[in-house]
C-alpha cells in the first residue's frame, strides 16, 4: 500500500533531494535508470519484513509546481506553470537576516502561470466539487509523532519499552504515536483553504509548546481581509484566504514575530511555565503589527519572539541561546540546560553518549558492481556532495553567471594526486560509479583536495552539458547518482525531549560521506551526448565503448 498521486512543490524530490536518485527513478517513478546492484542488504533484517521483490514504478501520476526545470520537472507528467520572482505577492525571510521582506508583483505572471497559492487555490475549487459526488464526509485514523516541544517528548524519557517485543500493549503518546480521528469534510476543501477556519480562534495558537489565544487577531483579520462567502450560512464569519495578500496577512497577524501584541502573549505564556517576568523583551514594540502594505513601504526587523532563542535588539547583536543564558529560560532540553551528555539507552549503546567521533562507513558500494564494469579500470574515492559552492539561492545554479565560473556543466574536485594516479588532467571528463549508479562531470583538479577524496557540489543535474555514461549507456547522471540513503539509528529515537521529532528540526536525515565511487577518465573520443534516436543496438553498443 503506497500513494498513487504525488504532488511536489518547492522542492526537487527527484534530483538534489533524492538521496539514491536512481532508486527514485526505478522504484518510484518506474523510469529508465542506472541501478547497477543487486539491492539485497536488508536482507539480513530481524526488524522489518524484507521483500526479494521491490516494487517498481509505484506513481501513477506527479505533478510538479516549479518554475525552475530541475530534474523533478523533467521527470513529471504534468508541470503546472507557476509565477517566479516579482510576479506575485509573497513574504520572504531567512535566518541569515532579520528582516521580512515582502515579494511584490511587478508585473503580472506570464501566459498561464499562476501564483502557488492560487495554484493550489483552483485545485481545491475543481477537488471539491469532484468530491461532492465522489467522495463525501469521512474520517481517518491519524498517526501523530511524538513532537518536540509537547507532552509527547517526554513520553520515553526514562526508558524505551519495545512493546512489539514485550508483549505489552502499545501506550499512544508514550509508546507508540498518539492516534487521533480526524474528520475529512472533502466536499468543503475549497472553503476550508479559503478562509481561517473557527478553531484557531477557538482553541489558539502556538508554536515551540507556548499558546495563546487569538480571538482578537481573528476579529482584527475579519477586518483586513474581509470576509469569506460560506455555503453554510449557519458558520460564523471567517476572514478570507481567497487572494495571496490575505494569505500574507494571515501569517503577519498571527505571528509573535511580525505582531507585538502576538509577542507579548507568548513571552506571557513561557512566562507562566518559568515563573520569570519575560514580557520585557518586546514591550518596547508591542504596538507594532506588520501588514504587507507596510512592509511594501519598507522592509520591517523582526520583533523578538519566544519561539527563538536570540534577541532582537538595537544594543545587543542576534545570538542564538542569548535569552536562554541572559534572562535564565530553560533550554528546551530533558535537563532544561545545554546538554552534551545524552543517557538515552540508544545513544549509550551506539557509544555516543557524549560527542564521539565516528569514521565514515564503508559501504562497499564498489564492491557491488557487476564484473564487467569493475574491471575496466580506475580508483577507489570516497564521495563527497557538499553544499552547492557556485549558485544563486533564490535562482539554482544553472544560472548564465554562475555557469561561468563551474565549467559550464557537472565537475567533481579531485586531488592533484589522484589526478596523476589517473592519467587525467584538468577539465577531462570522469566517470564516477558505483552499484548505485555512475554520473559524468568534468575534472576540477586542485591541491586543497586531500588525497582519496572526490568533491562533487550538490545541484549538479543532467539538465545542462552531460553526455552519456559508458558503464550504463545512459545520460550521465546526476550528483546523487552514486548516493543512496542510509538512515542512523539514533536518529529513530523518539519521546526524548530534544531528540524528539520536529518539522525541519530534529529527525532521520541522509548521509553524505559514506559512498565510495569507482573513477576513471574518458577520454574526449568515447564521449557520447546520445543525440541518436535510442534504440537497443545504440545501447550496447555505448556499454561496450
Amino acid at each position: 500500500n503506497w500513494p498513487r498521486n504525488l504532488f511536489v512543490w518547492r522542492s526537487n524530490l527527484i534530483g538534489t533531494n533524492a538521496k539514491g536518485h536512481e532508486y527514485f527513478l526505478k522504484h518510484l517513478l518506474g523510469a529508465e535508470n542506472a541501478v547497477l546492484g543487486k539491492d539485497d542488504a536488508g536482507a539480513a533484517s530481524q526488524e522489518i519484513r524484507w521483500r526479494e521483490k521491490a516494487p517498481v514504478g509505484k506513481l501513477d501520476l506527479m505533478v510538479d509546481i516549479n518554475f525552475r526545470l530541475n530534474s523533478t520537472g523533467a521527470y513529471s507528467d504534468i508541470i503546472l506553470p507557476t509565477a517566479t520572482w516579482y510576479e506575485k505577492d509573497d513574504l520572504n525571510t531567512t535566518d541569515m537576516h532579520p528582516f521580512i521582506h515582502p515579494l511584490g508583483a511587478a508585473v503580472d505572471p506570464g501566459w498561464e502561470s499562476r501564483s502557488d497559492w492560487q495554484i493550489f487555490r483552483h485545485l481545491a475549487k475543481s477537488f471539491s466539487v469532484l468530491a461532492e459526488k465522489h467522495l463525501g464526509t469521512r474520517k481517518d485514523l491519524l498517526a501523530l509523532a511524538l513532537l518536540h516541544d509537547s507532552p509527547g517528548e517526554l513520553g520515553q524519557a526514562v526508558g524505551v519499552s519495545d512493546w512489539k517485543r514485550d508483549g505489552q500493549r502499545p501506550k499512544p503518546g508514550r509508546t507508540c504515536p498518539q492516534l487521533e480521528i480526524v474528520e475529512r469534510d472533502y466536499p468543503r476543501v475549497y472553503e476550508q483553504y479559503s478562509s481561517i477556519g473557527p478553531l484557531l480562534a477557538k482553541h489558539g495558537n502556538g508554536a515551540k509548546g507556548e499558546r495563546w489565544e487569538t480571538g482578537q487577531e481573528i476579529s482584527e483579520l475579519l477586518a483586513i481581509n474581509g470576509i469569506f462567502p460560506s455555503t453554510d450560512k449557519k458558520d460564523a464569519p471567517r476572514p478570507s484566504l481567497e487572494s495571496d495578500i490575505n494569505a500574507c496577512n494571515m501569517v503577519l497577524h498571527l505571528s509573535p514575530e511580525t505582531n507585538g501584541e502576538v509577542a507579548h502573549k507568548g513571552w506571557e505564556s513561557l512566562g507562566k511555565k518559568t515563573g520569570l517576568s519575560l514580557t520585557g523583551l518586546s514591550a518596547d514594540r508591542r504596538g507594532e503589527k506588520f501588514s504587507f502594505h507596510d512592509l511594501q513601504v519598507q522592509p520591517r526587523k523582526v520583533i523578538s519572539s519566544p519561539s527563538w532563542s536570540g534577541l532582537m535588539s538595537e544594543e545587543v547583536s542576534y545570538n542564538a541561546g542569548y535569552v536562554n543564558v541572559h534572562y535564565a529560560t530553560p533550554y528546551r532540553t530533558l535537563t532544561g540546560r545545554g546538554q552534551f551528555y545524552l543517557d538515552h539507552e540508544w545513544m549509550l549503546d551506539f557509544g555516543e553518549g557524549l560527542c564521539t567521533y565516528r569514521p565514515p562507513l564503508t559501504t562497499h558500494a564498489v564492491a557491488g558492481l557487476p564484473e564487467d564494469i569493475a574491471q575496466q579500470g580506475g580508483i577507489v574515492l570516497r564521495f563527497l556532495t557538499p553544499h552547492d559552492k557556485w549558485g544563486i539561492h533564490s535562482t539554482y545554479h544553472d544560472d548564465l553567471r554562475m555557469m561561468h565560473l563551474s565549467r559550464g556543466g557537472p565537475h567533481i574536485w579531485i586531488s592533484e594526486k589522484d589526478a596523476k594516479r589517473l592519467g587525467a588532467s584538468d577539465n577531462d571528463w570522469l566517470e564516477s560509479v558505483n552499484e548505485n549508479g555512475a554520473l559524468m562531470a568534468r575534472a576540477v583538479v586542485s591541491q586543497r583536495i586531500p588525497e582519496g577524496v572526490a568533491i562533487m557540489y550538490h545541484q549538479q543535474e543532467k539538465t545542462l552539458n552531460v553526455p552519456g555514461a559508458p558503464s550504463t549507456g545512459k545520460r550521465g547522471g546526476i550528483n546523487n547518482s552514486a548516493t543512496r540513503v542510509i538512515p542512523k539509528p539514533t536518529h529513530m529515537i523518539g519521546g526524548y525531549a530534544q531528540l524528539a521529532w520536529t518539522l525541519n528540526y530534529y529527525g532521520p536525515v541522509g548521509s553524505q560521506r559514506d559512498a565510495e565511487v569507482l573513477i576513471r577518465k574518458v577520454g574526449d573520443e568515447r564521449i557520447s551526448w546520445l543525440e541518436k534516436p535510442l534504440s537497443e543496438a545504440l545501447e550496447k553498443e555505448l556499454r561496450q565503448a
